[in-house]
């Protein structure tokens, strides 16, 4: 699949516009979802990192929702798949049927021919339902008899799955978790998050009657606006030094993968141009380390033994590797180099 053109996608938003068109997105979601901008924000990220979402927490605390209220505020094509463990791949991806009138068969697309996919449930399909997933997330086409077809853009699978309960249940293989950009939980709300909602919520399902703020037109353009965000050198070293030390982790057996660094990037770009900034910063990946790395690695089972969990051995990670600190100097610059502790990483 060729990668898709700046006319493709559209122009970049300036600033101002990006802005505007992003928060009232996240504003949007928050009519439903209480008290979870940060989780919002991070949702919206992914998507405009051209990524796939794995929202992965205890039931009842909205998961689900925030899935249907992302989609429902863009006004795109939007499916829903219920996995259960009768779900077939074709189901997923489509069938060619047989057509009676002109003696041929026709092809019948499936749920993932859509904007947003909303998986609920993930691990309640067999390993060979889950993998019809696997080609369109990564290369965003399906092939289906030898037959190769293109997915639209934006195109993002938002999954959700309950980590407590696991029986009737198939766990997720490594080569499906690495393919979601990013994992989040939703976690419990504060206590007056939690009595608006009872207000909000009470009488009716605010859900039904959120309104689309966006269309598929706009997020292009925001995700044109996102590419362009300058990532200078030292950055990417750093990120290359996260990635690689995950692999050398003596708590890991297995660490991040290149995919992992690529993300890390472009889920940074998005995050930067969400906080109004045309540079990523270190801070910026020191932040989705977790949510983009943890659930791609694997730890030993002396660790497992111990308890520490994937997020806890990144953070740790995060925590012992120094920030590049390094200011890139101007070769027209006598002066002797100096530094802030932080550098500029901005367009040179």
């Amino acid at each position: 699949m060729t990668q898709q053109t700046w006319d493709e996608l559209g122009a970049p938003l300036p600033g101002p516009e990006f802005r505007a068109a992003s928060d009232a997105i996240v504003t949007n979601i928050e009519q439903v979802i209480e008290g979870k901008t940060a989780t919002v924000r991070l949702a919206l990220a992914v998507l405009l990192a051209e990524g796939h979402l794995l929202i992965e927490d205890v039931p009842g605390v909205g998961k689900t929702k925030l899935a249907k209220a992302l989609a429902r505020s863009i006004d795109c094509s939007v499916r829903r798949i219920q996995f259960t463990p009768d779900l077939l791949p074709s189901d997923v991806t489509g069938v060619s049927v047989y057509n009676q009138e002109n003696h041929d068969f026709e092809f019948k697309p499936g749920a993932v021919f859509a904007n947003l996919v909303v998986g609920d449930e993930i691990n309640r399909a067999s390993p060979k339902t889950q993998s019809a997933l696997l080609e369109c997330m990564e290369e965003h086409q399906v092939t289906v008899d030898g037959t190769t077809y293109e997915l639209q853009t934006p195109f993002m699978v938002i999954a959700t799955q309950n980590p407590i309960e696991m029986e009737g249940t198939y766990p997720l293989p490594e080569a499906q978790r690495d393919r979601f950009t990013a994992r989040i939980a939703m976690g419990y709300p504060d206590q007056a998050s939690e009595l608006k909602m009872l207000d909000a919520h009470g009488a009716h399902d605010p859900i039904y009657g959120l309104r689309s703020v966006s269309d598929a037109a706009t997020v292009r353009r925001l995700i044109a606006t996102v590419r362009d965000v300058h990532v200078a050198d030292a950055v990417k070293q750093y990120a290359v030094d996260l990635v690689t030390a995950t692999r050398e982790a003596p708590d890991l057996r297995l660490g991040a993968s290149p995919r992992a660094a690529l993300q890390l990037i472009r889920t940074a770009r998005a995050v930067a141009a969400l906080e109004g900034r045309d540079y990523v910063l270190p801070d910026d990946l020191q932040a989705l380390a977790v949510p983009v790395l943890a659930h791609r690695i694997i730890p030993t089972a002396d660790a497992q033994l111990a308890r520490r969990t994937t997020d806890a051995i990144v953070a740790d990670i995060v925590h012992r590797l120094p920030l590049p600190h390094h200011r890139p100097q101007s070769p027209y610059d006598t002066r002797a180099p100096q530094s802030d502790g932080r550098g500029d990483y901005r367009r040179m």
